[in-house]
C-alpha cells in the first residue's frame, strides 16, 4: 500500500508494476499498448504537453486500477491537461469539509457536509469524501480546484508513437517527473487548504 503523507500526493511502485505484469516487464506498458491510438496524431508522436497528459491519464485511476501512479485518495482526481495557452497544468480536486472554512454554512437545519466513504478504512488519514446519503435537508459540498503550471523542462518530446519499450520508457519518465513535481510543489498548496490535516 502506498505511503502517503502531507507532502506525498503521488506514489509510483515500479516493483509492483513489474510483478503484476502479464508480460513480466510492465503492467503499465501493457496498458500503454492497449491505448496506443491515444499516443499519436496521424501516425506522428504527440506534442510534449499532450504526451504527458495521455501518459498520466493511462497511469492513473480509472484507466489503471490500481494505478501505476497511486494518487492520495482524498485527491480524486489529480489530472494533467493542456491549458488555454497550450501549457501543461496539474489539476487537483480537493473536497473541503465545513471545518476547513473560516465560517461554516448556517441555516436551520444546518446544511449537510461531505462524509467519509463508508467503505473506506475508518482510520485512513486521507479519506475519500462522498456526498451525504440523506436527501431530506440541504447540503453544501465544497470542492477546491488547485491548478499548478508544469514547467516545459520536465516534459519530453516522445520519439515513438508505437507501443513498445521506447514508448513505455518515455511515458514512465514523464510520469515520474510529474509525480515528483506534484509532491514537491502541489502538495504545499493542498496542505494549506486542508490546514495540515483532515
Amino acid at each position: 500500500m502506498p505511503e502517503f503523507d502531507r507532502f506525498t500526493l503521488a506514489v509510483i511502485d515500479d516493483i509492483a508494476d513489474r510483478e503484476q505484469a502479464s508480460d513480466s516487464r510492465s503492467r503499465y506498458g501493457a496498458y500503454l499498448a492497449q491505448h496506443a491510438d491515444d499516443f499519436h496524431e496521424g501516425g506522428e508522436p504527440l506534442a510534449p504537453v499532450d504526451f504527458a497528459a495521455v501518459a498520466w491519464s493511462v497511469a492513473t485511476f480509472p484507466v489503471m486500477s490500481p494505478g501505476y501512479v497511486d494518487v492520495r485518495p482524498d485527491l480524486q482526481p489529480l489530472t494533467v491537461h493542456r491549458d488555454h495557452d497550450g501549457r501543461a497544468v496539474l489539476c487537483a480536486k480537493v473536497g473541503l469539509r465545513h471545518g476547513h472554512l473560516a465560517r461554516r454554512p448556517e441555516g436551520r437545519p444546518r446544511p449537510l457536509d461531505w462524509e467519509r466513504d463508508p467503505w473506506g478504512r475508518h482510520d485512513d488519514p486521507w479519506p475519500v469524501l462522498v456526498g451525504p446519503d440523506r436527501t431530506d435537508r440541504p447540503a453544501v459540498l465544497l470542492t477546491a480546484t488547485v491548478l499548478l503550471p508544469v514547467p516545459d523542462g520536465i516534459l519530453l518530446r516522445p520519439t515513438s508513437a508505437r507501443p513498445g519499450r521506447t514508448l513505455t520508457h518515455e511515458a514512465r519518465t514523464v510520469v515520474a517527473a510529474l509525480a515528483a513535481y506534484a509532491n514537491e510543489f502541489l502538495s504545499p498548496l493542498v496542505d494549506e487548504l486542508l490546514a495540515g490535516g483532515r
